[in-house]
C-alpha cells in the first residue's frame, strides 16, 4: 500500500533532473492524507513503507534512498547514493551526498556537509557548517559541529562515560584548529583546560580530564600545534 504519490503539476527541476512534490495518500506518524511534502525525483528516493518523510523544500535526487523513520525537512539536500535509515533526522539547510549514510538516532543540521564515503550513525549530531567527508565516522553520542572539518577518522576522537554525568568528549578539527565539545562546553584544547582547571584539585572528574591531555596532544600534535 503507498503512502505517498507524486504531484505531477507540482515540479521543479535541480541540475538538469526533474523533482516532484510528494503528497501523503494515507495517514500515519505526524503526517495526514493530503498533507504536501518535500520533493523526490522518483519513488525510489522515499520508501512507501514505514514512517519515513520529506517535507519543507526539502530535495532527494539520483539514487538516494529515505527509509525506515528517517526524516528529511527544511532546505535539505540529499542526491547521489546517499542512505538515511533509521531514526535519522536531516533539517535545516544540510546536505547529505556521495555514498553517505546517516542512520541510528543521528542529526544533520544547519548547514552542515555529510558526503563522501562518510557515515554518521548512532546517536552522533553534525551541525553548524561542519563538513565531514571521505571515510569518516562519526558515532556513538560523538558532538561534531561550527566550521569542523572531519575528512577520515584521524581527524575525530570522542571518549563516552565521562564526567559526572557520564556524557561524551568530542575531540575533532576545524578549519581554524582543533576544537572541543562536551556538554554546553565548545572550545579550543587551551579553552578546554582553563575550564577544567576551575574544579576542585580533588575532583576526580578534574583528574579524569587531565589524564587525557597526553592522548589528545599524541593524537592531534600537529593541529594543536
Amino acid at each position: 500500500m503507498k503512502k505517498y504519490r507524486l504531484d505531477l503539476e507540482d515540479m521543479k527541476e535541480y541540475l538538469g533532473v526533474k523533482l516532484f512534490r510528494i503528497i501523503a495518500v494515507t495517514s500515519f506518524s505526524n503526517v495526514s492524507v493530503g498533507d504536501k511534502g518535500g520533493y523526490i525525483a522518483k519513488e525510489g528516493n522515499l520508501s512507501q513503507s514505514g514512517n519515513a518523510w520529506v517535507s519543507g523544500n526539502a530535495e532527494v535526487s539520483g539514487d538516494a534512498k529515505v527509509f525506515g523513520n528517517a526524516e528529511v525537512s527544511g532546505d535539505v539536500e540529499v542526491y547521489g547514493n546517499a542512505w538515511l535509515s533509521g531514526n535519522a533526522r536531516v533539517s535545516g539547510n544540510a546536505w547529505v551526498s556521495g555514498n553517505a549514510w546517516v542512520s541510528g538516532n543521528a542529526r544533520v543540521s544547519g548547514d552542515a556537509w555529510v558526503s563522501g564515503d562518510a557515515w554518521v550513525s548512532g546517536d552522533a549530531w553534525v551541525s553548524g557548517d561542519a563538513e565531514v567527508y571521505g571515510d569518516a565516522r562519526v558515532s556513538g553520542n560523538a558532538r561534531v559541529s561550527g566550521n569542523a572539518e572531519v575528512s577520515g577518522d584521524v581527524d575525530i576522537f570522542w571518549i563516552s562515560k565521562i564526567g559526572s554525568d557520564l556524557g561524551t568528549l568530542t575531540i575533532f578539527k576545524t578549519k581554524d584548529g582543533l576544537k572541543l565539545t562536551r556538554g554546553c562546553f565548545i572550545g579550543n584544547f587551551e579553552e578546554f583546560k582553563q575550564a577544567v582547571s576551575k574544579k576542585d584539585i580533588d575532583c576526580p572528574y578534574r583528574k579524569e580530564y587531565e589524564a587525557l591531555y597526553p592522548l589528545i596532544e599524541l593524537k592531534f600534535k600537529p593541529t594543536i600545534s
